[in-house]
């Protein structure tokens, strides 16, 4: 194994990389290509842990690393040829890494299960075949939040204005941004646009093959928009806001049922939906796939978290749990 600088790869690398991905389903999300990764790596440096049948895009900071676009990766994990077996441990220790925190590895690395500490449901939706194909797949929550998106639809038409939609629209990332922001803050979460190096990741990503943005307009009222990213069949569902002052017409919903209807046209089969519990989520999903939380890491480091991980799990578990959580957002 060896750690190569995203900038040093060669042809032969990024070949390399491209046919493991094509030759196996498990990576046809966008954050496996070189593309996203370039644009990550053009404002933060990438370091690619190479080896035979063996890929892996990395921030390192001293002997601790992540996956490349972490904490906004939705799909991490190295791309690996079929048969290819290692051990995760002395893998990274081989390039110095001794330890390398995961939130959203792909489930089924059988070599990672030892270091997997959580589990979670990441949602997806089947679009092939349009909105027809759709809702004959999702189930009835599904297709009633559809049947009502359209009536709603049909009613911000008449009170504001003629609806539009438009995908890949080029101007409107930096109202996408703040919205998202608003969002955050009004309900206490982590601001992942504070550091502008994620808010320029977007605009990179726009300019390239990448980056999808989506409105949906009611006369001059955006009531919704969703930047995401996509490759081949796939769109990545990232970032959607709406503006909360027209939430009663369910603005969300109406967006996602546009982007299911243009789906064909625009050669999208599936939707991801991120990890999540969200209702919107639940309600939409036709499957799922599965990433998981956890971290390679030796010695002191592997118990230290192990407990930590112990005591976040009592807390959550706890009656006063909703309490300290809403302690924790004034201190945010």
């Amino acid at each position: 194994m060896r750690l190569v600088p995203f900038g040093s790869l060669t042809d032969e690398n990024f070949a390399a990389w491209r046919a493991i991905r094509d030759g196996d389903s498990r990576w046809d999300s966008p954050y496996f290509t070189p593309e996203y990764v370039a644009a990550v790596h053009a404002g933060r440096p990438v370091e690619v842990l190479i080896g035979d049948g063996f890929v892996w895009p990395l921030h390192k900071s001293g002997s601790s690393a992540k996956p490349a676009g972490s904490p906004g990766a939705d799909f991490q994990g190295p791309l690996v040829e079929p048969g290819v077996r290692f051990s995760p441990q002395r893998m990274l220790a081989s390039v110095g890494i001794r330890s390398l925190a995961f939130d959203h590895l792909l489930d089924g690395y059988q070599d990672f299960e030892p270091w997997i500490e959580e589990k979670r449901v990441s949602p997806v939706m089947d679009v092939s075949g349009g909105l027809d194909g759709y809702t004959k797949r999702v189930d009835k929550s599904g297709r009633d939040k559809m049947s009502e998106a359209r009536r709603l639809t049909n009613k911000a038409s008449r009170e504001l204005g003629p609806v539009e939609f438009t995908v890949q629209a080029r101007d409107g990332l930096d109202h996408v941004i703040a919205l998202k922001r608003e969002q955050y803050a009004s309900t206490g979460a982590r601001d992942h646009f504070a550091d502008p190096v994620h808010q320029d990741l977007l605009y990179r990503l726009l300019d390239s093959k990448l980056g999808l943005l989506s409105t949906v307009y009611a006369g001059p009222h955006l009531l919704a928009a969703h930047f995401g990213i996509r490759s081949h069949g796939v769109l990545h569902w990232w970032f959607p806001v709406f503006d909360r002052k027209f939430g009663s017409y369910s603005p969300g919903w109406i967006l996602l049922r546009e982007m299911v209807m243009a789906a064909p046209d625009l050669g999208i089969t599936r939707i991801d939906l991120g990890r999540g519990e969200d209702e919107y989520k639940r309600r939409a999903m036709t499957g799922s796939s599965t990433v998981c939380i956890g971290a390679v890491t030796s010695g002191l480091r592997t118990s230290a978290r192990r407990m930590s991980r112990a005591a976040v799990a009592a807390a959550k578990a706890s009656p006063i749990a909703p309490q300290l959580k809403a302690i924790a957002r004034k201190f945010r």
